[in-house]
């Protein structure tokens, strides 16, 4: 199982680092854009102080991943070490041909082999990207959310990529920022378990159907509805992205008006789950 788990690990983080370099080789570096995070920052200061790409790589990241031991754990910070050595090194050693010459291509598919390359780094329980560890320290620092910090320090970032860049390579980078960070969310949050809320008169009939037929565990909450202050179950469930198309139809076989809501759910401990197949826990 160790094993497995260690190639299962092995193949997302070369995956992360192959498609990493060819976002940046391939469709930025030739049109002189930029990603959002610490690898926007390699990148532009690179391109004004002429100092190699490669180097200024490992330079501003190694310190956030050393931090990060402490942080998150050991081992995620030997994983992101070495996977920064990886695309440091494939960065610098590695031709990559230049596919496109249009803008537009170059800034929508950069970012998304970009993104998708530090998404797979991640689902492999490492880093190549250091923006995550950094704004967690100083989200803990000023009091602020992870998330606020990271678009503020992106705003600054493509601010001065337009005094250095130019405005038009500044918004066609902000594009290219935008794309990474669609595939990120897909491929950390994209496999992610969701909650499911179910509200119906017919609560019981659609739990029995939902345990026997999907397997899945199942929470009544007793609640009351707004208008009437009659007595109401509530069913939450949590399954895979795959399973929600199923538990709506078992739903609507007993009760088409049935109110149903579902949410991400960005981790889960203990319970009762279906085997899911979500992304390797940085901290193991």
């Amino acid at each position: 199982m160790k094993m497995r788990r260690f190639f299962s690990r092995s193949l997302y983080i070369i995956s992360g680092i192959s498609l990493t370099s060819l976002g940046i080789k391939s469709f930025l570096l030739p049109n002189h854009f930029i990603d959002g995070g610490i690898t926007g920052i390699s990148m532009l200061l690179s391109e004004v102080s002429q100092i190699n790409l490669a180097l200024m790589v490992l330079l501003i990241n190694i310190p956030f991943v050393i931090i990060s031991s402490k942080q998150i754990s050991w081992k995620f910070a030997i994983r992101s070490t070495i996977a920064i050595l990886g695309l440091a090194v494939m960065l610098h050693f590695i031709p990559f041909p230049h596919l496109t010459n249009d803008k537009v291509l170059s800034a929508i598919f950069g970012g998304l082999c970009v993104g998708a390359g530090i998404g797979f780094a991640f689902r492999g329980g490492a880093v190549l990207d250091g923006t995550e560890i950094l704004s967690i320290l100083l989200s803990k620092k000023l009091g602020l959310k992870v998330g606020d910090i990271i678009l503020l320090s992106n705003i600054v970032i493509f601010a001065f990529s337009g005094v250095f860049l130019g405005i038009d390579r500044a918004l066609y980078s902000v594009l290219t920022y935008l794309s990474a960070s669609k595939a990120v969310d897909f491929l950390v949050y994209g496999f992610h378990p969701l909650g499911i809320h179910i509200i119906s008169k017919d609560s019981q009939k659609i739990k029995q159907s939902i345990t026997s037929n999907l397997g899945l565990g199942i929470t009544i909450f007793n609640g009351e509805t707004g208008y009437s202050a009659s007595k109401q179950d509530i069913l939450f469930c949590v399954c895979s992205r795959f399973d929600v198309p199923k538990v709506k139809e078992l739903v609507a076989e007993f009760d088409s008006n049935a109110f149903i809501t579902i949410h991400k759910i960005t981790d889960t401990l203990g319970g009762r789950l279906k085997p899911m197949n979500s992304h390797p826990n940085i901290r193991a």
